[in-house]
């Protein structure tokens, strides 16, 4: 079984790489993971928009794994930004990590986050075979 994709035809098409909705079969298993950032594993902050959008996935990805899941997996994504103007380069580091992955997805600009370094925040939730 695989989840299934809903982009209707009686509204306007995904503005980029997401799919309106997925649904997983019942007898999943789902992993809502936490929002990560761009901290490297010995808890560097990483400086710049592209390299804490690139880590922050990076972490993202590795959770997935340890979670013996991978990008094709991801239900749904919610992405927190901190500047407008990063919208195109939060994409590209979206597209980058998931090759092609149509998850549903969130975007939203933000006034802050918990830390005033942090320039982006991701969580997403996964679903794969029991």
């Amino acid at each position: 079984m695989v989840m299934k994709r809903y982009n209707p035809d009686g509204m306007a098409p995904p503005f980029s790489t997401y799919s309106h909705a997925l649904e997983a079969p019942g007898d999943w298993r789902w992993l809502h993971v936490s929002g990560q950032v761009g901290v490297t594993p010995d808890g560097t902050m990483l400086d710049g928009f592209e390299a804490q959008a690139t880590q922050a996935w990076k972490n993202l990805l590795e959770v997935l794994t340890d979670a013996g899941m991978g990008p094709a997996d991801i239900v749904k994504v919610n992405v927190f930004l901190t500047d407008v103007d990063q919208v195109p380069a939060s994409r590209a580091a979206r597209e980058a990590a998931l090759d092609g992955v149509e998850p549903a997805s969130t975007l939203l600009i933000v006034a802050g986050l918990a830390s005033p370094d942090w320039l982006i925040e991701i969580e997403l939730i996964a679903a794969a075979p029991a």
